[in-house]
């Protein structure tokens, strides 16, 4: 922590089944400095539990990380530089590939395979359009007029884009989201989540979440993306692009998400988090 900081640390349980509860429950016994909260949110889904604590945070800055990331050590620092000096209302920080649990790094040159956020602009600060929830901060005057997420979205609700959909509305309200490089956290390969079929499953899951806030046309958007990318799968098949056919057939994979989404509506709610 900075020598003058003037925090809190908010974690959220929202129904883990393994040793969360105790482990939070003895850093509370601890002295860390700074105020430390260990809430429980007993709706499902992420955004419930980030509404859980942005409830009770109390800051001028409010940094959210995920739950499977390794934080870099001026990753609060950076955030808060970020703010000061840049002049942005939101920031978005870098999301680079960690180790998985035999302590392996990523190939470089598969990293969509391993379908984790992966969130880097270059190496200089700039205006973007849109937050990843895994390393984001925005300030206070954003959260009195934005206000909560939106608990229909996210991880174990829809399944994604709460923070999507966030920064629309953070750009509806006129404020501006910057990108910082060197605020950096290093997401956990986890072997679940690795390959093309878990891919499609996220894919739909965000097609899905896309139906409950946009209103595409399907006649004149979703429909021909569709038969396009159904073109490009094939043609790519036959070339021998993997990659290539990886990242299509997630767009064909959304696209159908999203088509049932609008007919029928989303009706369960996802259980890739719990992978």
């Amino acid at each position: 922590m900075p020598v003058a900081f003037n925090g809190e640390v908010i974690v959220v349980d929202n129904g883990s089944v393994d040793d969360t509860t105790r482990v939070l429950a003895e850093r509370s016994k601890v002295n860390h400095g700074v105020p430390f909260y260990a809430l429980t949110e007993d709706r499902k889904g992420k955004a419930s539990a980030l509404n859980r604590g942005l409830a009770l945070a109390r800051g001028d800055i409010l940094l959210i990380v995920d739950d499977d990331v390794v934080v870099d050590s001026q990753l609060l620092i950076k955030h808060m530089e970020a703010h000061e000096c840049q002049g942005f209302d939101a920031i978005q920080g870098r999301i680079l590939p960690g180790v998985d649990p035999d302590g392996n790094h990523a190939d470089r040159t598969r990293l969509r395979e391993y379908n984790i956020p992966y969130i880097d602009y270059g190496k200089n600060i700039h205006e973007i359009r849109g937050l990843t929830g895994t390393n984001m901060s925005f300030t206070r005057q954003v959260f009195d007029k934005v206000g909560l997420f939106n608990p229909r979205l996210g991880p174990g609700a829809a399944g994604f884009s709460e923070d999507t959909e966030y920064s629309i509305r953070i750009r509806n309200a006129g404020f501006k989201i910057g990108y910082t490089p060197d605020a950096i956290v290093y997401h956990e390969l986890n072997p679940n989540r690795y390959g093309r079929s878990y891919n499609r499953m996220v894919e739909y899951r965000k097609g899905l979440s896309r139906s409950i806030y946009r209103r595409d046309s399907i006649a004149f958007r979703v429909m021909p993306n569709l038969a396009v990318n159904c073109l490009r799968y094939g043609w790519y098949r036959l070339a021998g692009k993997s990659q290539k056919v990886y990242k299509t057939e997630g767009r064909i994979m959304k696209c159908c998400g999203y088509l049932m989404g609008k007919l029928r509506g989303v009706r369960d709610a996802d259980r890739h988090s719990q992978v």
